[in-house]
């Protein structure tokens, strides 16, 4: 591990100030990724900002018809939150089957989606429900925000302050897990609300997230496990690896997605 200057900012604006004074810096929150990455010298910030205890990023709030949640909640929080488990119980799931207890205790959904690991699950429920994400400059859609791998729309000094996640009115999120790490080889999270029908799939793709607009169009036609049963994803840009390859991955899109239909009801 490199040395690096740590910084507590006892606020937000605190934070902003810090990075826009810092050479290179890097924000913590959880520090699931982040820490393993200085263990292993893969990151050399000049300063570690830690905003993982600030109060003001760690709330979940139910308002008309979407669920408010702080970039600093874990997703233990989000898990077990009856408000989330009240409008939106598939993103409730989704936040339970993260990782193992540890790292639902630590990790954090501002820290899960900027971050953006081309299997983390979190994305996938912004782009299928719609998520607005809210940052300390601007906000910005769902759809804008997922660049690429481990890449986003956050501009330097930029930070995710809470997402807004409109009530769907059928959702429902499935994954084939890694056996190991416990990440998804192929999620796919399935909505129906006020925005329409929605497909998102994680894990899979070379790029991360990304929606499946052929499964949207047909679900649209008939909300059913069969609509999307016989519609097969080219392997071509999809990740391989020990666990998996592009053809399997693009064989478990259409398994997961039908499975997700089908919970949702």
């Amino acid at each position: 591990m490199y040395q690096f200057n740590y910084e507590r900012p006892k606020s937000l604006a605190d934070a902003e100030a810090l990075l826009a004074k810092a050479d290179d810096p890097k924000l913590l929150a959880g520090g699931q990724t982040l820490i393993p990455t200085l263990k292993q010298r893969l990151a050399m910030p000049s300063d570690v900002i830690d905003i993982g205890g600030l109060k003001e990023l760690d709330f979940i709030r139910a308002e008309g018809d979407a669920v408010m949640i702080g970039a600093a909640t874990k997703h233990a929080t989000v898990a077990n939150s009856a408000d989330v488990k009240k409008h939106n119980p598939a993103l409730a799931a989704l936040a339970g089957g993260i990782g193992d207890p540890a790292v639902r205790h630590m990790g954090t959904l501002g820290g899960s989606l900027a971050n953006n690991d081309p299997a983390a699950d979190y994305p996938a429920a912004c782009l299928a429900l719609d998520a607005k994400i809210h940052t300390t400059k601007r906000l910005i859609e769902a759809d804008e925000f997922f660049k690429g791998m481990f890449e986003t729309a956050l501009q330097d000094g930029e930070i995710i302050k809470e997402v807004t996640f409109p009530h769907p009115e059928k959702a429902a999120y499935m994954k084939f897990r890694n056996p190991a790490s416990r990440y998804a080889m192929v999620g796919v999270f399935v909505s129906k609300g006020p925005w329409g029908v929605r497909v998102a799939v994680t894990g899979a793709g070379q790029n991360g997230v990304f929606r499946v607009k052929e499964m949207e169009e047909a679900l649209t036609k008939n909300w059913s496990p069969d609509a999307v049963a016989n519609i097969k994803l080219p392997a071509k840009g999809m990740n391989a690896d020990l666990h998996g390859s592009a053809e399997y991955r693009a064989h478990l899109v259409t398994v997961m997605a039908k499975r997700a239909v089908a919970a949702a009801g």
